[in-house]
């Protein structure tokens, strides 16, 4: 099981993700795509790389604005494998032409 950060650690780690919001429990972003149909394809790039990781996010998806809530379930809050998460997403949300809300 990956080690829980504290909240030192989870704000250092935020200071290179902009637009992402952290607590110990879980880190948080919402961004608004283009479109519809590039909200979904940014989702889905997600997802394969979710599946790659064996980390899931929660997402919310309301049109083109798409909320990202990561945590490490098993370990009760956010871990290094959260971090790396957001990264991931940052990166394809960047590749979409989204914009943090």
């Amino acid at each position: 099981m990956s080690r829980l950060l504290t909240a030192e650690e989870i704000a250092q780690q935020l200071t290179t993700l902009p637009g992402w919001q952290g607590t110990g429990e879980c880190l948080t972003c919402r961004y608004a795509f283009p479109d519809f149909l590039t909200a979904v394809a940014a989702v889905n790039a997600v997802a394969a790389e979710a599946e790659e990781m064996n980390h899931h996010p929660d997402i919310d998806i309301r049109w083109r604005n798409i909320t990202f809530v990561a945590s490490t379930h098993s370990a009760g809050g956010v871990t290094q494998l959260d971090i790396e998460l957001a990264h991931r997403i940052r990166m394809i949300a960047e590749e979409n032409a989204a914009t943090v809300l």
